[in-house]
């Protein structure tokens, strides 16, 4: 993005959705980093990290959108109808996202209204927490020895979606490695579902908070004593949950963290 492309639109602005990476400024793109600089608007997420919000164009209009547990700045429809409004007025309008705008981002959602209202807008993909705070971990997803497959699913689900609920059992028998987002709140009926549907509770699981960030802190147990830690630590959200054997791996790369 040339920051010049701003001078030569004189018409409806575009809206771009940028992944802003699970936190540690070294792993947003170049391209989300050069929106950033160039940005009229950037409407950010809660879990979007300081030092990644210092590299914003400081002329920029900065707006918290963020959402967290039981508290709101603004509502799904209201942020949805401000990147409309704001497109009317300014070229580069960016929708800024911790991790990757479509995993369990709204980023669909989003963009579909924004489609329909006819706005131009682009998604500009970022790295993942799923991905990256198991890697900063020590916890490879894939490793040729233990899994072949990875799953990632939400523990927390919007209601009236176009299901139910998440199918715990297909879960436990779909791959041999499970990555949970959001699921701290709900751990103790999501371990219940999956023993219940065939995992053996002596699987591994690790729970990786602040994922990449310097706080990064993970608790590693099983199926079987991992809400009774849970409690114990007080270990809290933001985390992600990754289930399977490759969490073995914690004790061997754990040291090879990135700094």
């Amino acid at each position: 993005m040339n920051c010049t492309e701003k001078q030569e639109k004189k018409y409806l602005g575009k809206v771009y959705l940028v992944g802003a990476g699970p936190g540690d400024p070294g792993l947003i793109t170049l391209k989300a980093k050069g929106l950033l600089e160039c940005a009229d608007v950037v409407i950010y997420d809660a879990l979007v990290s300081s030092a990644i919000l210092t590299m914003i164009n400081p002329q920029a209009e900065q707006i918290n959108a963020g959402k967290r547990r039981g508290k709101h700045s603004l509502f799904q429809e209201e942020t949805t109808q401000l990147l409309i409004e704001k497109a009317q007025d300014h070229a580069i309008v960016v929708r800024l996202k911790g991790g990757d705008p479509f995993i369990f981002g709204r980023g669909g959602e989003e963009m579909e209204e924004l489609v329909n209202a006819g706005i131009s807008t682009e998604v500009v993909p970022g790295i993942t927490s799923g991905i990256a705070a198991a890697a900063y971990a020590g916890i490879p997803l894939t490793h040729r020895l233990y899994s072949s497959s990875v799953t990632f699913v939400t523990g927390h689900e919007a209601a009236g979606k176009y299901r139910p609920k998440v199918d715990w059992n297909a879960i436990a028998h779909g791959s041999e490695t499970i990555v949970i987002y959001m699921g701290i709140h709900n751990l103790p009926y999501i371990v219940e579902q999956l023993s219940a549907g065939g995992l053996n509770l002596e699987t591994p699981i690790a729970l990786v908070r602040w994922g990449t960030r310097p706080e990064q802190e993970e608790l590693i147990g099983t199926l079987e004593t991992i809400v009774e830690q849970v409690e114990q630590t007080g270990f809290g959200a933001p985390a992600i949950a990754v289930i399977g054997q490759v969490v073995n791996m914690h004790s061997i790369l754990s040291s090879c963290r990135p700094v």
